[in-house]
């Protein structure tokens, strides 16, 4: 992999500057590889791959293009570079690494609005979990996300009936720490709480329901039916019959499938989409053995590229986390892609056979692309109408608040404290009318007055404020320095590098709250910048500063309503951060009593043991099994909790006994 970094002499655009283009382009080299293009500031714009470095950069300069995404980011480019690849897969592979890292503007970007939820099994721990969940998290490389999946009553049914197929730990948590729970007595559980099944054996259960999810129900049946009737053959039949209960539950499991083609014998995907001036909605139709037993779901930018576009990000970024033994052997799409042959290659060497894809025309590939089609239509119906009604509430709340044009981004904030101990705040965002909790935040209190038993909601919210905002109160103070005629712009410029800056702020409160706001406001001299209003409890009141009486209000307009959505989920998750931050207190104050047991080591024992119990109950050699907690420390926490156990220090008198 050799790498090309072209850098720009000045700031003016390539497309203004021909001469240097032109010394750019030839020293761009016509091999496959991935291309970066920057603007002035070094900002990337967009990173893409190619077959061809030099002909594809050159095809954005000959004017060919006309979108209108296409001629604003040619407008912006200052500078090109490039990463020459041995293989086009291996380009592939790169490009869809480097936009999830960098997340370029001018790329296609899968939304990830937590609608669709995923099934994890976590392959990092010793006998894995499985569980739904809306939260992709990426830190654990071998924990594996089945979906997203569209039909999230179906998946529940699922994974219901896995549970009732398989023996599998059914609770996150042990319920006793010396027996197992009535799961294992029915069968329901193999006793993995209390280990009474080796790890090595209980990932192999786990391996026969991941193949579920694979979509390879037919190819387990077939491996349970010969290991049924092995066992019959050694006339274990009590094991044979727990296969063979197993092996109907799986035909129960695909019996309601009602899409089926005559071809059995190839999987395929099938993706289409469906789109508006805003929306893409993305259906992926997963078909093996000519059954249906999949169908996932992705959202994206309708502006970010055209369909096809759109599809190729699609099936980039979902086969980049699958098993290769998941890659069907045909995928029918509804577009032509851009990047289709380079794709199947890539596919093509991971699954370690050929992979095609094609675009159906006509008979039952076609039909199918159809009704893969008109299920997307049915999930961009649905966007829309949730789009509307938010559209509707910050149209209505603009015209309440008298604000220029509806808010896009609205952030709430609440307290949350018990009588001042603990005390937090919550910062909450929506954006066009949705939560946006990739942008929530906390904050403790760090006010030295706000104690146990003195609490003061007034300044901690005073504080909040303060702390959010006081960069851009610095951007302006350095306006000021320079010149007054240049604050507003030095502002200026810098909220509009910040797409963070808000264009309404909530305060969970009555006027007292709202007071301290503004005048924390007024003392960092943004008073006029950031628009703030309060929303009293008891009576769903709205005020303003400076205004002595609430609005005038109806209490199921929509406005209104965003509004209190977006108070209560400040007071849940300020609630639920409050509540965290006390229990951890709580479980740290026995052990910081320990001498030695810093808040590292307290953390590893309580990851470990789980409570404060546990760890009473734990022997020396147990607690010594913890990183970080040696032999000696390990003698000193089990002292604590067992001083009685301790031998008594001889007194004075047995000492000059024992001299003497």
């Amino acid at each position: 992999m050799v790498i090309f970094a072209v850098t720009a002499a000045n700031v003016l655009p390539l497309i203004k500057d021909p001469d240097r283009l032109e010394n750019r382009l030839k020293e761009i080299p016509a091999e496959p590889g991935v291309y970066y293009m920057k603007d002035a500031s070094d900002q990337i714009l967009y990173i893409g791959k190619s077959k061809k470095l030099r002909s594809r950069l050159r095809s954005y300069f000959n004017g060919h293009d006309t979108r209108p995404r296409i001629a604003l980011m040619m407008r912006q480019v200052t500078e090109l570079e490039v990463i020459v690849t041995d293989t086009e897969a291996e380009a592939l592979a790169l490009e869809a690494n480097l936009v999830k890292q960098h997340q370029p503007h001018f790329n296609v970007l899968l939304k990830d609005d937590k609608k669709y939820p995923y099934l994890c099994i976590t392959w990092s721990e010793s006998y894995p979990r499985i569980f739904i969940t809306r939260k992709r998290r990426l830190g654990k490389e071998k924990d594996r996300y089945y979906g997203p999946y569209v039909d999230t009553h179906l998946l529940r049914s699922t994974l219901h009936l896995v549970k009732r197929i398989f023996p599998l730990r059914q609770r996150p948590q042990p319920l006793f720490k010396d027996r197992p729970c009535l799961n294992y007595d029915i069968g329901r559980c193999p006793g993995v709480c209390q280990a009474l099944i080796s790890s090595e054996d209980y990932r192999k259960t786990v391996q026969k329901v991941a193949m579920i999810f694979q979509g390879r129900t037919k190819e387990l049946v077939d491996v349970l039916t010969s290991q049924m009737e092995k066992a019959a053959e050694d006339l274990n039949f009590e094991h044979a019959a727990r296969i063979r209960d197993q092996i109907n539950g799986l035909k129960l499991l695909g019996a309601d499938q009602k899409v089926a083609l005559p071809d059995d014998t190839v999987s395929r995907d099938a993706i289409a989409l469906a789109a508006d001036d805003h929306h893409a909605c993305v259906q992926l139709f997963q078909i093996r053995a000519g059954r249906l037993v999949g169908r996932l779901g992705f959202v994206a930018d309708a502006q970010s590229g055209t369909p096809g576009e759109i599809l190729q990000r699609v099936l980039e970024e979902h086969f980049q986390s699958v098993d290769p033994v998941e890659i069907p052997a045909e995928i029918l799409v509804q577009h032509d892609l851009p990047e289709g042959e380079m794709l199947a290659e890539f596919l093509s060497q991971a699954k370690g056979r050929k992979v095609t894809i094609v675009a159906p025309q006509r008979q039952v590939k076609a039909e199918l692309i159809e009704m893969v089609e008109r299920n997307a239509g049915y999930e961009l119906a649905r966007a829309q109408r949730f789009a509307d009604r938010n559209a509707q509430a910050t149209q209505d709340l603009a015209e309440l608040l008298d604000l220029p044009e509806p808010p896009r981004r609205i952030e709430g904030y609440d307290i949350s404290h018990i009588q001042g101990s603990d005390a937090v705040a919550s910062q909450v965002v929506f954006v066009d009318g949705l939560p946006a909790k990739q942008h929530y935040r906390h904050y403790k209190i760090k006010d030295p007055t706000v104690t146990s038993g003195h609490s003061d909601d007034f300044a901690s919210m005073a504080e909040v404020i303060t702390r959010r905002f006081r960069k851009y109160a610095a951007a302006k103070a350095k306006g000021e320095e320079v010149g007054a005629g240049k604050t507003a712009s030095v502002l200026s410029r810098h909220v509009a590098a910040d797409a963070d800056f808000p264009d309404l702020v909530m305060i969970d409160g009555g006027k007292g709250q709202l007071s301290a706001v503004v005048a924390a406001l007024r003392e960092m001299n943004l008073l006029e910048e950031v628009r703030v209003v309060s929303l009293a409890k008891q009576r769903e009141e709205i005020f303003l500063p400076g205004e002595s009486l609430p609005l005038n209000t109806d209490a199921e307009q929509p406005g209104v309503q965003l509004l209190r959505r977006l108070r209560d989920e400040a007071h849940r998750f300020a609630v639920s951060f409050h509540r965290q931050q006390r229990s951890d207190r709580m479980r740290r104050s026995r052990l910081d009593e320990i001498p030695g047991l810093g808040h590292y080591r307290q953390k590893q024992l309580l990851a470990t043991f789980r409570s404060i119990d546990y760890i009473r109950e734990a022997t020396p050699d147990q607690i010594a099994t913890v990183p970080g907690i040696g032999p000696r420390l390990a003698q000193q926490i089990y002292d604590y909790f067992h001083p009685h156990q301790q031998d008594p220090e001889p007194e004075s008198s047995e000492i000059a006994t024992a001299e003497s």
